[in-house]
């Protein structure tokens, strides 16, 4: 069941960077490097012969062919489909408003300056599609690529029994707008995306969350292609008053630990009793939890209760923490949201559980983990734009700059630099 920790002992267990493990597994690692250069060589050849050693079959068709497209509608209920759709509607409303255009800074008769915003051409999206499958990653990925204006979405996942995806990723595909769907995962996904082979595109950009494998895959190709994170276990961290609902806590803590065993639970707060409550609401809850065993092992080895004696101590422990989602569960919530300074998505109010997040009240799921809220946020449309500065000097404008130039230049030792004004200014 959920440990209870002083703050000290809260700090020196989940804050020490000393007791922080690292990213990926030293094994993953080896074995994503051996595949990616493989794939980087072999292209389909290697494609090919991983699909068979990790998912057991390969698909006669990397791509999903319009006609299967067509056919999942016929697949998938209809009131998925319609919550989906609802569920698209709230992202897109609320990414639009990420939308940038091209800037001018400053424009004078000698200076014009500015910031070009322009999109990457080819986005891969990867969706998990083993035994568990997403459609709401679909959407949160693809939605802000198209409305950026990315030409090309390409999204890979894997295929079942080696034949065919999730009808509902299909599905939810169809309603983000991706382009072309291929039945591919893991390790063989992120290679085929950032190196291309003889039948898949190589892209731009590759976003998207995946089991470790793909994690360690997509670090060691960034800089062939642009990422968007690396993303560890889930995690919440739960900032609750003495009038807060343990049913409602509880709740929430399992929603996160389902996830993984490794995904990680935190309750900051002032009242004991809620503490002693939210423990019993735990019990009973994972009891009839799909997913208890899973639910069980991450809330007793991931997880904490920690006393604190006011609401800002809470704020400052999970300012440190800086978790991937925070609930603030305390009277008036919106008054405590200027107190957040490190956390992906902020959730406010006990009628917001994050689950409303993951699928459907527009903010992106796809966030910052491990601490990496500090100095990243989650995805955005602006994950898709490349920004380009310009710049313009006329004769007289560089006439008065080309001293300080001059001076800067020398004073780093890099006389071809001042040359170059210099030639300009005195011919």
């Amino acid at each position: 069941m959920i440990r209870e920790y002083t703050k000290e002992a809260f700090a020196e267990t989940f804050l020490q960077s000393k007791n922080k493990s690292g990213v990926h597994d030293e094994g993953v690692l080896r074995t994503a490097k051996e595949v990616l250069e493989d794939i980087r060589l072999n292209g389909d050849a290697a494609v090919k012969k991983y699909t068979a050693k990790f998912d057991g079959e390969v698909p006669e068709s990397w791509e999903v062919l319009p006609e299967e497209r067509k056919q999942a509608w016929h697949e998938v209920p209809q009131d998925v489909i319609s919550a989906l759709q609802k569920a698209a509607e709230n992202i897109r409303r609320f990414h639009a408003k990420q939308l940038q255009n091209s800037r001018i800074m400053e424009m004078n008769e000698n200076i014009i300056s500015g910031q070009l915003f322009r999109p990457v051409e080819k986005a891969g999206i990867y969706v998990p599609g083993g035994t568990a499958c997403y459609p709401s990653s679909v959407l949160m990925n693809a939605i802000p690529a198209v409305l950026a204006g990315v030409e090309e979405v390409i999204m890979a996942t894997p295929a079942r029994n080696g034949t065919k995806i999730a009808p509902v990723l299909s599905v939810a595909a169809d309603i983000a707008g991706v382009g072309t769907i291929y039945k591919l995962g893991g390790i063989q996904a992120i290679g085929a995306l950032a190196y291309g082979t003889e039948t898949i595109p190589k892209v731009d950009k590759i976003v998207g969350p995946g089991n470790a494998y793909v994690a360690a895959a997509k670090s060691l190709v960034y800089g062939t292609v642009g990422i968007d994170m690396i993303a560890g276990p889930s995690e919440v961290a739960i900032i609750a008053d003495e009038n807060a609902n343990p049913v409602y806590i509880a709740a929430d803590l399992i929603a996160q630990a389902e996830h993984d065993e490794r995904a990680r639970t935190f309750l900051f707060t002032t009242s004991q009793k809620l503490i002693n409550e939210t423990k019993s609401a735990l019990e009973k809850q994972l009891v009839v939890l799909p997913r208890r065993d899973i639910g069980e092992v991450s809330i007793k080895m991931q997880s904490a209760a920690v006393l604190v004696e006011s609401i800002d101590e809470a704020f400052a422990l999970s300012n440190r923490l800086a978790p991937e989602h925070l609930e603030i569960q305390v009277e008036n919530p919106l008054l405590q949201l200027s107190k957040v300074k490190n956390a992906g998505s902020v959730f406010l109010g006990e009628n917001t559980p994050e689950a409303i997040g993951d699928y459907y009240g527009g903010p992106n799921h796809i966030l910052p983990t491990s601490g990496t809220a500090r100095f990243s946020s989650g995805l955005s449309v602006d994950d898709f734009y490349k920004k380009i500065t310009y710049l313009y000097y006329g004769e007289k404008a560089l006439q008065q700059a080309a001293p300080d130039v001059m001076a800067i230049a020398t004073e780093e030792q890099l006389a071809g630099h001042a040359r170059a004004v210099q030639k300009r200014v005195k011919g």
